[in-house]
């Protein structure tokens, strides 16, 4: 992702997808690139600080671009700029975007971006877990999934699959998930279910009820509020900006409008604040009020926290264009699976009897830490059911995933670095010794050249370090090139020939030099050949080998 390849980034619930891509966000604005982060839906926008694909892309609810539409798009000039100020676009949650939607973002892209390249040249990263929610489908039409569309396959992303667990503990529900991600859920597991039937939560225990219809949750909260005999206290939301932009920022949060709440009310925040000990997803109970507003008793601890309005605001070209308040609250005795997405929880009721659509059973289940925090209500034959598409094409991407991983070096951890281990160029300290200074030189030269032409960071073509082991060894041929800490067989496909043409030029090797380093050693040969009879194809031998395509079919004829 930081040497700008575009990239599916997914794995199951609690795989950390969005620590990583929060991560890639905050290294690449170190890089100066500009990111901009979408999502599929507003709530899963919030989650990442970002704004909606539809939103974004100008494109709005439109099902198809007509000829107007193109003119239209292409006199906006804010958004030409919108689009030419990007260096990447995330869209995260995109196993719920339609494939007809990316093929619309993929040619405004190219439109307003005057290219034809996948995307008009941005580097795209697609987050999301395709055995989520898929597309909403109406009127009994195949659903559009967004990796079978034309845009997905022109930009063929590298595939990156998390298979590390940090949510769900080692027990029987982890087991269950990964059984219904292989279409493998046997009688032992809905021996499980069964089981979590019956349980029933103690009385004291912080449950939060998923239900698959927006009408049972609205009853049941509104139920229980009722029931309290405690004073009513009503929170209603401030806004400002543009109708239209405020609207699309409500219906993206998950605060109410008007916030009902009473001492003794189950709550739910919805919003990040570390350092006042909640999360998007924190459940809690209200023990009062002080100065006008609610005193929340966290339910994991029982911390106390007095709760602050908290601002959701829509930036679109790095201005502010609407922006509500609200307490980041909501009632809890019951929510939407629909809107759980995202979150953690360590116990949930769950009712699955209305079951709709393949995957909602997997995602209410996944939201939980624990089987013992399961207490199932209700299940039809949907409920565990996933979209039987998606099973092949999982193998496919865990496979590819795989091999991506074989061929690709870990990134640097002083890259980026505190600015204080840095240099001033952004660079990690100077650790070789004994290396060749003039050389050096001429290597940082030709660095800042290759940074300048591809708009990179210096250091992602090579750190400093690197730059002096180059001067001290000399290489003259890509082998010995591999054997340099820190050029593994994506940097020297890329970089390789101009790096030994400086060090060929400097050292005086000349045309000995270069007819040393086009030659194949035995053991290049027998890898040729493994790989050739293996099947794998041109572009794993490429990266595997630091060779170009033409050196390795070539010497192909030879060989056979």
């Amino acid at each position: 992702m930081l040497e700008a390849n575009s990239v599916f980034l997914t794995g199951p619930p609690g795989a950390g997808k969005t620590f990583v891509l929060n991560e890639f966000i905050k290294r690449a604005g170190k890089q100066n690139r500009t990111v901009a982060v979408t999502a599929s839906t507003g709530i899963a926008a919030t989650h990442i600080g970002g704004t909606t694909i539809h939103s974004w892309s100008g494109l709005g609810i439109k099902d198809f671009l007509s000829d107007w539409d193109r003119d239209r798009l292409r006199q906006n000039e804010r958004l030409v700029k919108r689009y030419n100020a990007a260096d990447v676009l995330v869209i995260d949650e995109v196993s719920m975007l339609h494939g007809k939607r990316l093929d619309m973002v993929n040619e405004t892209c190219k439109l307003l971006r005057d290219s034809e390249k996948p995307f008009g040249g941005l580097q795209v990263v697609l987050v999301g877990d395709l055995f989520q929610l898929p597309p909403i489908n109406r009127n009994g039409e195949m659903i559009d999934f967004a990796h079978t569309s034309s845009a997905w396959q022109e930009l063929a992303p590298h595939v990156c699959y998390l298979t590390e667990q940090h949510r769900q503990q080692q027990d029987g529900l982890l087991d269950l998930l990964n059984a219904m991600r292989k279409g493998d859920v046997d009688e032992l597991y809905e021996e499980m279910l069964r089981e979590r039937m019956s349980a029933k939560p103690d009385d004291d225990e912080p449950v939060t009820r998923l239900y698959t219809h927006n009408v049972d949750v609205e009853t049941i909260n509104q139920q229980h509020l009722t029931s309290l005999s405690t004073a009513m206290k009503p929170y209603i939301m401030e806004s400002k900006g543009a109708a239209p932009k405020v609207e699309q920022l409500i219906k993206s949060v998950l605060a109410p409008e008007q916030l009902e709440l009473k001492e003794g009310a189950e709550v739910m925040f919805v919003a990040n604040n570390f350092g006042a000990g909640f999360v998007n997803g924190t459940r809690g109970r209200v023990t009062g009020f002080k100065d006008g507003l609610p005193l929340v008793e966290l339910l994991s601890n029982g911390r106390t926290v007095k709760v602050e309005p908290h601002s959701w605001a829509l930036e679109e070209d790095g201005k502010k264009r609407a922006e509500v308040v609200q307490l980041p609250l909501r009632l809890a005795w019951a929510i939407t699976i629909h809107k759980s997405q995202g979150m953690s929880l360590d116990a949930a009721e769950i009712d699955l009897s209305r079951s709709f659509t393949p995957g909602m059973g997997y995602v209410a289940l996944s939201r939980v830490r624990s089987i013992d925090g399961v207490y199932l209500k209700g299940i039809n034959n949907l409920a565990l059911a996933m979209h039987p598409q998606i099973f092949h094409f999982d193998v496919e991407l865990r496979s590819a995933s795989e091999a991506l991983a074989d061929v690709t070096d870990d990134w640097p951890e002083d890259a980026p670095a505190t600015d204080d281990a840095e240099a001033a160029d952004g660079e990690p300290s100077l650790a070789v010794q004994n290396y060749d200074e003039d050389l050096f030189s001429r290597l940082r030269t030709w660095r800042m050249e290759q940074a300048r032409t591809k708009s990179l960071a210096p250091y992602m073509v090579a750190h400093d370090t690197a730059l002096q082991e180059l001067a001290r060894i000399k290489p003259v041929t890509r082998q010995k090139l591999l054997g340099i800490k820190g050029f593994g067989p994506k940097r020297v496909q890329d970089y390789g020939d101009g790096i030994l043409e400086v060090i060929m030029a400097y050292t005086g090797a000349g045309q000995d030099a270069a007819s040393e380093a086009m030659k194949w050693s035995k053991e290049e040969d027998d890898f040729l050949l493994r790989q050739f009879k293996g099947g794998v194809d041109l572009d794993a031998a490429v990266a595997q080998s630091g060779r170009q395509p033409a050196e390795l079919w070539q010497r192909l004829q030879q060989l056979l």
